[in-house]
């Protein structure tokens, strides 16, 4: 059962990423190379989602895996939270122009299919990373989590000192709930 259950939802995460990359809702798709409608396993008790994919992302629609990512990676490491046991996403899935903040026509696009993939996934927490993460849309049964996003956490030491404590506050919230 679990068997047929997982190779279903395979399929239906396939097909909606297939609708992402195909997705002509908005102008973003005009000068993007790739979607990146994001990644991780579909029974992830952890979403991660951020604001909108970078030239890097871009270049191999996978999210988060310029300086930021990787620093995100990092930190996450350090609390003993392993990448690929989290899906990663962003709310928008293509990059915009000179990487600016997806106009508001531009998150309605894509808030759909973020949509869609937290029905799929049904994760118990998702961390919304950065002020623009936080217009992800709210399900009831799933505890949201908003911290820095790792680029501001980069540039600026009291973010980064709050960044590092709100993921060992993440990492703190799994061990005591098992997750």
């Amino acid at each position: 059962m679990y068997l047929a259950y997982n190779r279903a939802n395979t399929l239906a995460l396939e097909e909606l990423n297939s609708q992402i990359c195909g997705c002509r809702r908005c102008r973003l798709w005009q000068e993007a190379k790739h979607c990146v409608p994001g990644e991780g396993p579909l029974n992830a008790n952890i979403m991660l989602v951020g604001q909108n994919p970078g030239a890097e992302e871009d270049e191999t629609g996978r999210p988060f895996i310029g300086r930021a990512g990787k620093y995100l990676t990092k930190v996450l490491a350090e609390n003993g939270i392993k990448r690929e046991d989290v899906f990663i996403t962003n709310i928008v899935k293509h990059v915009s122009p000179k990487n600016r903040k997806p106009y508001p026509d531009e998150v309605a696009a894509c808030l759909p299919y973020l949509n869609m993939q937290i029905r799929m996934i049904k994760p118990e927490i998702i961390v919304l990373l950065g002020a623009s993460a936080k217009e992800a849309p709210r399900l009831e049964g799933i505890k949201y989590l908003e911290v820095i996003h790792p680029s501001a956490a980069m540039r600026f030491t009291k973010m980064n000192d709050k960044f590092r404590i709100q993921i060992a506050e993440l990492s703190k919230h799994m061990a005591t709930n098992n997750i």
